[in-house]
């Protein structure tokens, strides 16, 4: 009796949806518009998908430079797109609705996109840190973040809800829709 082969493995290519979140900030030309666009612009990024959006929270500005306040909100994203090329997708797309970059560290912008969580990722190197380092501490990320998805674990940092309690919410408001 000739032994029979067991079947080879079929390769999959479909590529894995993962899930990523992305704070969202301005404080120049109508910032509420300004994060509108934006959002609309998430949605047309390649191999990804808009999946939920946060409200709009205004925030006082971190920094020494004085300048308007900020508004601040937060996007669930599903995405084919490993961190690194996500976040080039999202530097580009800065540019494309006309971020300049700032003269001065924590200066005013038109539009700022910063990727805080790609799945499971944890990552650091001269380009890239997910989780976004500044995570734990910034309640204008926490709330639109906790507004989306409180109960998620951020990779190595703790629960969005649990990290949020731990902050003061001085100087950060809800946007009347």
């Amino acid at each position: 009796m000739t032994p029979v082969a067991a079947p080879a493995p079929v390769a999959t290519d479909k590529p894995r949806w993962v899930p990523a979140y992305v704070a969202l900030g301005s404080n120049l030309s109508e910032p509420a518009r300004q994060v509108a666009r934006a959002f609309v612009a998430l949605a047309t990024l390649p191999q990804t998908r808009l999946v939920l959006q946060s409200a709009l929270y205004r925030s006082r500005p971190l920094g020494p430079v004085e300048q308007p306040d900020f508004v601040n909100a937060a996007a669930a994203l599903l995405t084919q797109l490993d961190a690194p090329t996500l976040l080039a997708e999202l530097k580009a797309l800065e540019s494309r609705l006309g971020r300049e970059l700032p003269v001065v560290r924590w200066g005013p912008r038109l539009i700022d996109l910063d990727l805080l969580m790609h799945g499971n990722t944890r990552m650091s190197d001269a380009t890239l840190t997910v989780p976004h380092p500044g995570i734990a501490e910034r309640v204008f990320v926490l709330a639109p973040l906790a507004e989306i998805s409180p109960s998620l674990e951020v990779p190595g940092v703790g629960r969005v809800s649990t990290l949020l309690q731990r902050l003061h919410p001085a100087g950060l408001e809800r946007v009347a829709a």
